[in-house]
Order: C-alpha cells, then sequence, then structure tokens
C-alpha cells in the first residue's frame, strides 16, 4: 500500500485513480496522520460482498441453538 499526503492525492487525482484501478491502494495522510484509503471499485466490491461475523451468525440456521444446549459439564479425563 502506497502512503499519499492529501495534497499530493489532490493534486494527481486522475493519475492516483488510474493506479486504483489497475490494482493499486493509497493510504492517503493529513499532517502525517492516515485518514482514508483508496482502492478500485472492483477491490471495494470484493470486499464488500463478504459478510461480516455478526451477519453470518445472523444466517445460521435455527438449528443452530441446539449446538448451545450441547453438554457443559466439562471435559473428560483421557487416561491411557
Amino acid at each position: 500500500m502506497k502512503e499519499l499526503q492529501l495534497r499530493d492525492a489532490k493534486a494527481n487525482l486522475s493519475a492516483v485513480i488510474d493506479e486504483a484501478i489497475k490494482g493499486e491502494e493509497f493510504l492517503i495522510t493529513r499532517h502525517g496522520r492516515p485518514e482514508a484509503v483508496l482502492i478500485g471499485i472492483e477491490e471495494w466490491r470484493r470486499l464488500s460482498a463478504v459478510p461480516s461475523f455478526g451477519r453470518l451468525l445472523m444466517m445460521a440456521p435455527e438449528g443452530i441453538a441446539e449446538a448451545r444446549d450441547r453438554d457443559t459439564a466439562g471435559l473428560r479425563d483421557n487416561e491411557v
């Protein structure tokens, strides 16, 4: 990921966007602090299509409650 100061990103926005389209990622900084990330639209679509862990849990089948009702008595001894 390339780091780019905001003023440089503004001055070269067209070129920066062209590079982002080709897959380059940019960390935009202001006064030395990270403020934003610039990525191409295809990378953004790929990343936004990945569901969050919370969404995955919400999509779980209703039978998942049975897993919560399992025996919680502890582990058994594995004596040989």
